[in-house]
């Protein structure tokens, strides 16, 4: 088996292109295989062929929200652990309405310190 298969894939999105590269980078040296995108679509549009083992998106993004992104990735891969992270008050009320269609996610607040969310992704 080789190194870069024995390490759980994580995808990264948000439209803060410094966040994701940052948290994306953070993730790759503390074993982790991450990849960073910027948007809700390329996300699931990358998940399709990355196959991530977990998904952490921001909520509140320009195209596609993050939970809906994440709906649509799960529908793909339902085993992907999935946590959600926003800075914004709109989030819960985008949180609700997914709960009403039977969709439950973990959530963190930003700004996410890396060893937080290293702890939540190792749990």
């Amino acid at each position: 088996m080789s190194e870069s298969a024995a390490k759980p894939k994580v995808l990264v999105v948000d439209d803060e292109r410094v966040i994701a590269d940052t948290l994306a980078m953070i993730l790759n040296q503390s074993g982790f295989q991450a990849r960073a995108i910027y948007s809700g679509e390329g996300a699931v549009e990358l998940a399709a062929s990355f196959e991530p083992d977990m998904l952490i998106s921001d909520v509140i993004m320009t195209d596609m929200n993050g939970i809906d992104a994440a709906i649509r990735i799960r529908g793909m891969l339902p085993d992907c652990k999935i946590l959600l992270f926003s800075g914004q008050a709109a989030t819960a009320d985008l949180l609700d309405r997914a709960r009403t269609q039977g969709h439950e996610f973990e959530i963190l607040a930003k700004p996410v310190h890396p060893q937080d969310l290293l702890a939540r992704l190792r749990s």
